[in-house]
């Protein structure tokens, strides 16, 4: 058994077919244009930028379908695994729709969690809840485990996608048990 870090295909499995159907690109294609463009040595704004030059210009939401490609290349060429943000991080999410307005989803999690003393075995800091014309958040700091953002955007009138977002981890290995977490609270909402 070799100690040496994994290389290849670390893409998560379904992120590829959805870039090649959005795209019409199969992923080959886009292993092609990187590896012309050198972007194993680049930087993440790099890697987009390249991705960006590439989407077909009809394809709608173009700047986040390139930071999702390059992301994608990033963790084939081993440049990060599933998780890892560009500056080395790891963050995880979950999110799950309710049958409420964004204001609304926020205040039921607030009612159902705002106040627990621990996220497994970590202290929330002070809340900073804010709104702009599309998001409604709930933020806090976790002692010893980064930041969270919970965040309620509007999918139709009386529906809403509650997101809640821990950015901060220092390792990859507990992503699953926070994603777990995370999971369990919107449920019992």
């Amino acid at each position: 058994m070799s100690d040496a870090p994994p290389t290849g295909n670390l893409t998560r499995g379904e992120r590829v077919p959805a870039i090649e159907r959005a795209t019409g690109r199969s992923w080959n294609d886009w292993l092609e244009i990187f590896s012309a463009a050198r972007a194993a040595q680049l930087s993440h704004p790099e890697i987009a930028r390249v991705a960006r030059d590439h989407v077909p210009a009809e394809l709608q939401n173009p700047d986040w379908w390139a930071q999702g490609i390059a992301i994608a290349f990033e963790q084939h060429a081993g440049l990060r695994v599933p998780g890892q943000s560009s500056t080395g991080d790891f963050r995880v999410s979950a999110s799950r729709t309710l049958p409420l307005d964004r204001d609304a989803a926020i205040d039921a999690w607030v009612a159902a969690h705002g106040d627990l003393a621990e996220h497994r075995g970590h202290a929330p800091g002070a809340p900073r809840p804010s709104r702009t014309e599309k998001r409604t958040f709930w933020r806090f700091p976790l002692d010893g485990a980064g930041k969270v953002e919970v965040s309620a955007t509007p999918k139709a009138p009386d529906r809403a996608v509650l997101t809640v977002s821990q950015d901060g981890l220092a390792n990859g290995e507990e992503i699953e048990a926070w994603r777990a977490h995370w999971k369990a609270l919107l449920a019992a909402l």
